[in-house]
């Protein structure tokens, strides 16, 4: 576009030169005021199940089945102070908590 025909576009053609098309049904204050809720397309799966507790979801539900016995019962003790403390990830300081709770200490 040469300097010339930048010159004859007006004010708002050169902020957005290629403007959105309007409705003209509609007025700008009702189109701003609409939500995502009001399209008929549109679910709201908020309200369907409201708040499942249905317990939380594990990755690995079958990890442990190679464990010695000694091991399972380290890892169900972790799984059951992440469920408590609502923690997906445990620090090092956490699992020596829970290691010492079964009973365990460094000599």
């Amino acid at each position: 576009m040469s300097l010339s025909n930048t010159e004859s576009l007006s004010a708002s053609e050169l902020v957005n030169p290629h403007p959105l098309p309007t409705n003209s049904s509609t007025s700008a204050t009702s189109s701003s005021n609409q939500s995502p809720m009001n399209n008929p397309g549109f679910v709201d799966r908020r309200k369907q199940g409201g708040s499942r507790v249905t317990g939380e979801r594990r990755q690995f539900g079958s990890s442990h089945s190679g464990l010695s016995q000694a091991g399972r019962e380290l890892a169900l003790a972790i799984d059951q102070y992440k469920l408590q403390n609502h923690r997906r990830y445990i620090t090092c300081d956490e699992m020596l908590h829970v290691i010492s709770q079964l009973g365990y200490h460094k000599d």
